[in-house]
C-alpha cells in the first residue's frame, strides 16, 4: 500500500521534530564536552536549519522509495 504526499510530508515533519528535541538537548550536553560553548539562541537557530534540511531529506526519500513500491504493484 503506498503512502499520500501529505502522509510522507506529515511523518517527515514529525519525525523530523522530535528529532530536533532529541538533537537539541544532546548539543547542549555534548559541545561542552569537545570545548564549544553556543548560546542557546544559536543552538536553537542551527537546529531550525538542520531540521528544513532533514524534513527535506525525508520526504524526498520516502517519496522515492513509495515510487518504488507502487511500480512493484
Amino acid at each position: 500500500m503506498s503512502q499520500s504526499r501529505k502522509g510522507s510530508i506529515a511523518e517527515a515533519i514529525t519525525n523530523t521534530c522530535i528529532g530536533f528535541g532529541i538533537n537539541y538537548t544532546a548539543n547542549l550536553l555534548i559541545f561542552p564536552l569537545f570545548g564549544m560553548h553556543i548560546s542557546l539562541a544559536n543552538n536553537f537557530l542551527m537546529g531550525i536549519i538542520y531540521t528544513g534540511i532533514s524534513i527535506a531529506r525525508s520526504y524526498v526519500l520516502r517519496r522515492v522509495f513509495n515510487g518504488f513500491t507502487a511500480r512493484k504493484a
